[in-house]
């Protein structure tokens, strides 16, 4: 399986939530039967939608976490779907509830595991700098095939809090708009915008640490 470190060093182009009619209908049909009493009818829904979850935990959660997540994720959808607004795409919710599994996975397992920065290297010191400069994707997707680039993207993920790990993925290494990424958090753009900002200023200061 691919790890947290790998799945953010390829590039990841927003997915598209947009969902035909005729399977928006489908999971009308398919939830309507899971709320009205056939807890079975749920397992399409599992089956329809595994792959596209597993995706999205792939690239929020280390290799061998996947699997627990992507189970977690739907036991919380199942438990959610009361909740859903059927005039929505279904495939949209869940990737919401899928975001926001992996951010409470951080949440309980965060475990700061810090390299010390007289271990990182002139040229990691330099490739984190620019990195955090405004680069296009292309330069982003360039620079991830470089070892130094997975070394340092280790390092900084472990040592950022939750939050704004989450926002960091998100905003700055699949490109999604803050917009977007406040809709899949529950956060306001505001939030979002400010956590992006923090993450990127607490990484410039521990550049300049002695």
């Amino acid at each position: 399986m691919m790890s947290t470190v790998q799945a953010l060093n390829r590039k990841v182009r927003p997915q598209n939530m947009h969902q035909p009619e005729d399977q928006t209908r489908e999971d009308q049909t398919v939830v309507a039967q899971v709320l009205a009493g056939d807890v079975n009818a749920f397992e399409h829904l599992f089956s329809k939608y595994r792959g596209h979850v597993t995706a999205i935990v792939r690239r929020h959660v280390p290799g061998d976490r996947v699997a627990e997540n992507v189970q977690d994720a739907f036991v919380r959808a199942f438990q959610s779907l009361n909740g859903w607004k059927a005039d929505a795409p279904f495939r949209a919710w869940l990737a919401t509830i899928t975001v926001r599994t992996c951010y409470d996975f951080w949440r309980r397992q965060y475990r700061q595991r810090e390299i010390p920065m007289s271990r990182l290297s002139e040229a990691h010191r330099q490739w984190l700098e620019n990195s955090l400069s405004d680069r296009s994707r292309d330069d982003w997707e360039a620079l991830g095939r470089r070892n130094e680039a997975r070394t340092i993207l280790a390092w900084a993920l472990d040592r950022l809090g939750p939050a704004d790990r989450m926002v960091l993925e998100l905003v700055h290494l699949e490109g999604l708009a803050v917009k977007e990424a406040a809709r899949l958090l529950g956060w306001s753009t505001a939030n979002v915008k400010v956590r992006a900002h923090r993450a990127r200023k607490k990484i410039n200061r521990w550049l300049l640490e002695p």
